[in-house]
């Protein structure tokens, strides 16, 4: 019995043993554990404060904005090196871009033409030339060319000199049909058609200025000599395509100035009215002509006249037999060289223009149903989701444009690699340069900020709209790519407050 006793002792100690050293065991092990899924604490920190401070700096400021209560805003944040989604609010949410959207048309564009694409106009002739006279018509073709100045058709007119002609027995006549013939797109509102912003699309037009406002002329007026006298009104280039009728009187200098210019919906009759003090400077507004292949066609006649060359028909306007000889080629500027002014100056001409020639390149149908379906059909091949996208026209003008921030950023992530990027990005407007063709839209703007980022992005406002998007370049880390679109302001112009302040957290991140 005494040893049976002494043997379940032995067994309970060391038993005891066992469960003592197993238990410490467990614990050394899960104490290992625990060391190794650990993160250096300072760096943690570290991280935790600068991600921390992002979101919650701009969680704070989108919450505390007074002009954002009632409104919605989407914004997007995303690494240019990875593509990584850094922050986001609403990203998903589809919003109207306004002229966010030439940032989409800018890429298809490029994408489907090449950065070398020119746009051509024609001089063709449908009968023989016998010393001086073509007996025939004189046709100008156009091929969507936006750029064609009233030095170009003078130019047309002297090489048609140069060939010897001095008289057409047949009409000169304006062929516009590389179009159709829709001149403005679906939901262009009748109070822009009259700006130069809501200008007809016609395969042949014409521009005041090396902006290329195609399809606008210029129209100033300067006070008279004495009070109650007229205002002086000039229409650049001259055409006489255009009526003016003057209404405006020149006021006291104590007076405000208060000059309207306005255009008579489906005519060519531009009316000015109100009052411009006498000390006043020269007050200028860009009009929209009705139907611009009339108007390149007067600049083309006056060309004709002014280098001796006369015709015995009609000036009007037709289509070009395929059988014409091409007198003349003139080719445009190419598109790397186009985009500066389309995308600093936010030129919505020129983006319904690409609308339509890539439909006619890539569809044989020059509208903006084909043009639009090519759009979308790069946009796929860009790896964007057009499902959640509704797209109208190619400039934005359009409220019934829909696009979420995180599809705009992701566009700005995945061209990057295109070999035409270079072309694109030197197009976006630089923050705080006041030079028009760096700075374009972003002149003036966030020039606090240029000293510790580059800030190249593109505007856009219509009304209750507002959105920029683009590349912060900082000094001091990666370039961050950004998506801003505020819908349903009071006041479209709060929304760039909004933007400036949003770039201001980023870059001092």
């Amino acid at each position: 019995m005494k040893a049976a006793k002494i043997i379940f002792i032995v067994l309970v100690v060391f038993s005891i043993v066992i469960l003592i050293d197993t238990i410490q065991s467990n614990e050394k092990n899960e104490t290992v554990k625990e060391e190794s899924e650990m993160v250096d604490p300072n760096k943690q920190a570290k991280a935790d404060t600068k991600t921390g401070s992002l979101q919650e700096k701009l969680d704070k400021y989108i919450k505390n904005e007074p002009n954002l209560n009632g409104a919605l805003i989407g914004v997007s944040i995303r690494s240019a090196t990875t593509g990584e989604v850094i922050y986001e609010h609403n990203g998903d949410i589809r919003m109207q871009p306004a002229s966010n959207m030439k940032l989409f048309t800018g890429a298809a564009a490029l994408s489907t033409l090449g950065r070398d694409y020119t746009f051509k106009t024609e001089l063709l002739a449908d009968g023989p030339i016998n010393g001086e006279t073509l007996q025939g018509n004189l046709y100008i073709k156009g091929k969507g060319d936006p750029t064609l100045l009233p030095s170009d058709f003078a130019d047309f007119a002297k090489q048609i000199s140069d060939r010897g002609i001095t008289k057409v027995t047949g009409n000169v006549i304006a062929d516009d049909t590389w179009y159709d013939d829709v001149r403005i797109s679906p939901d262009l509102i009748w109070e822009d058609e009259q700006y130069y912003y809501g200008a007809q699309i016609s395969a042949l037009t014409a521009s005041p200025t090396t902006d290329y406002d195609a399809g606008s002329v210029i129209v100033e007026a300067s006070p008279g000599s004495n009070v109650g006298e007229k205002p002086v009104v000039t229409v650049s280039p001259q055409t006489n395509y255009v009526r003016i009728i003057n209404n405006a009187k020149t006021v006291s200098a104590e007076e405000e100035e208060d000059i309207e210019v306005g255009r008579k919906h489906g005519t060519n009759v531009i009316t000015i009215d109100g009052t411009i003090p006498i000390d006043s400077s020269t007050a200028k507004e860009w009009m929209a002509v009705w139907e611009p292949t009339g108007y390149a066609l007067d600049l083309f006649q006056q060309a004709l006249t002014s280098q001796g060359i006369s015709w015995t028909g009609e000036v009007k306007v037709g289509k070009a037999p395929e059988t014409a000889t091409v007198l003349v080629s003139h080719e445009s500027i190419p598109l790397s060289k186009l985009f500066v002014p389309f995308m600093k100056l936010s030129n919505n001409v020129h983006a319904e223009v690409l609308v339509k020639e890539m439909g006619k390149v890539v569809k044989g149908e020059g509208s903006w149903e084909k043009g639009l379906e090519v759009m979308e059909e790069e946009f796929v091949k860009l790896g964007l989701n057009i499902e959640t996208m509704r797209i109208r026209d190619g400039s934005g003008i359009s409220s019934n444009n829909l696009i979420p921030a995180n599809e705009i950023s992701k566009l700005l992530h995945v061209v990057q690699s295109k070999d035409w990027f270079s072309a694109y990005f030197h197009s976006l407007p630089v923050a705080g340069v006041e030079n028009p063709m760096v700075g374009g839209t972003l002149q003036g703007r966030m020039e606090e900020v240029s000293n510790q980022a580059t800030i190249q992005a593109k505007t856009g406002t219509i009304h209750s709209v507002s959105s920029l998007s683009g590349y912060i370049n900082s000094r001091e880390s990666e370039t961050i790519i950004f998506s801003i679109i505020s819908n349903h302001l009071l006041d479209e112009d709060d929304g760039k407050d909004i933007e400036d302040n949003i770039i201001k957290i980023l870059a001092n991140q």
